[in-house]
């Protein structure tokens, strides 16, 4: 679709060589480049690179819809990068080793990891593809010490018994930067308990923002470190905002909303999509980024999750990354995503699909209101939950797309209301979660 969409002659390849579409490799585009030399240049004025030329088009995640193409210029990507050098101490410029491990047709891999760590004089440590076995060697034998990825992989990190093989007193990680998806407050405690001294640093960013957004830290200002589960504070050269999305009033600090960036990072529009592109840069130059946070007094950006992704029950609005990071605190729980299911008296309900750790007792038919076990919770390559997936497989799986009415045929697999409140950080056995212990641990964000 993404080949079809920028209407691409031919495509570089890596490894492999898919047999259904033209593709070349590296090597050889680059031996073709050689032989050609010079030849055929009669204006050389002709290929000089301006600010305001393409640069990438780079495809968004499409987790709330279709994918699209965003089209960035060199001085959209040259701003992002000197906003970034402002998170960066000058001891350690030229000093980092980075891991190059998320795919660089993602902007946070070729934006926010590559160019950033060579514009900062450091080093890249280039992976094809995520093995725990295969990581873990790349950082005790090239030395990294930064290692910029995404919570999937930290939970791994935490998780997998593969991990016992390694000596991790051999480490040389200074820092971890997290960032694509939400990062569970549980699973932020268990890593540090078992990486001490290893920062966590928490960043936000987004493809038609050239990546980086919010940064961890502010060295110049004697901020090193944002507050615990921030994405940090706001760039230099950004203009920010949090508004209601419904009246798109401006709010102030501590009242979630949504974020809304203005600067020279902001995409040109996406490519051939003029609708949508309106629909997302407003004629003020405001990126509308559809995600929901809040900045407290003290300049700290707090990320609560996408407005699309937002449930609606009973006229207030939850936050699924909240009810994940409940499930997530249970010890039978490896893995968890929520995502709305539609219901007749509360218009929409949360059902939840749960990795189960190995050692864990309980099965699908002991759960009240049945949680449904999977074998692997669905991702995009930058670690954001395919929650739309999910829910369009459980609608298809018990008819519910079947029902003229549009209401659901069945409650199997919701987290239906049958027990009192409880703590989010209290053990829930997980033969009495449900829908209102869920919510009690979660924010509720208002009508």
């Amino acid at each position: 679709m993404q080949v079809a969409d920028m209407g691409v002659p031919i495509i570089l390849v890596g490894e492999e060589r898919p047999a259904e579409c033209t593709a070349m490799y590296w090597d050889e585009l680059l031996e073709a480049a050689d032989r050609a030399g010079g030849a055929g240049r009669e204006d050389e004025d002709d290929t000089r690179v301006v600010q305001s030329d393409l640069c990438a088009l780079p495809y968004s995640s499409g987790t709330t819809g279709v994918s699209k193409g965003v089209m960035l210029t060199h001085r959209n990507v040259v701003a992002n990068l000197c906003s970034t050098l402002d998170g960066v101490g000058e001891e350690m410029v030229g000093q980092v080793v980075t891991l190059g491990l998320m795919p660089f047709f993602h902007i946070y891999g070729i934006t926010g990891i590559c160019c950033a760590t060579l514009r900062n004089r450091g080093k890249v440590v280039v992976m094809s593809r995520f093995q725990v076995r295969d990581f873990m060697e790349a950082l005790i034998e090239h030395e990294v010490n930064f290692a910029p990825i995404v919570p999937p992989i930290m939970l791994t990190m935490v998780k997998s018994p593969l991990m016992r093989e390694f000596d991790l007193a051999r480490l040389k990680l200074r820092a971890v930067m997290t960032a694509a998806a939400p990062l569970a407050p549980e699973l932020l405690s268990e890593f540090e308990s078992k990486f001490p001294g290893v920062q966590v640093q928490e960043a936000y960013g987004m493809t038609e923002h050239s990546c980086i957004t919010l940064t961890h830290g502010n060295p110049a200002l004697g901020r090193a470190t944002a507050k615990r589960n921030s994405v940090g504070f706001v760039l230099p050269n950004l203009e920010v905002k949090f508004v209601d999305p419904d009246t798109g009033r401006s709010l102030p600090r501590n009242v979630p909303g949504e974020l809304c960036v203005r600067s020279q990072c902001v995409m040109q529009g996406y490519h051939k999509n003029k609708e949508e592109t309106e629909r997302t840069v407003d004629s003020a130059g405001w990126l509308h980024t559809g995600d929901v946070g809040y900045i407290d007094d003290d300049g700290d950006v707090f990320i609560v999750d996408r407005i699309k992704e937002l449930i609606k029950y009973k006229g207030f609005q939850v936050a699924p990354a909240e009810l994940e990071d409940v499930l997530l605190s249970h010890p039978s729980v490896q893995d968890a995503a929520v995502f709305p299911l539609p219901d007749e008296e509360a218009g929409e309900i949360p059902a939840a699909c749960v990795v189960m750790a190995r050692a864990a007792g309980e099965s699908e038919e002991e759960i009240m209101g049945s949680l449904h076990f999977v074998d692997a919770i669905p991702k995009s390559p930058s670690g954001k939950i395919m929650r739309r997936f999910l829910r369009d497989e459980l609608l298809k799986k018990s008819g519910q797309r079947t029902n003229p009415s549009g209401k659901p045929n069945s409650r199997r697999g919701m987290l239906m209301p049958s027990c009192k409140q409880a703590d989010r950080r209290s053990t829930i056995p997980l033969t009495r979660i449900s829908l209102s212990a869920l919510l009690a641990g979660a924010t509720n964000l208002g009508k």
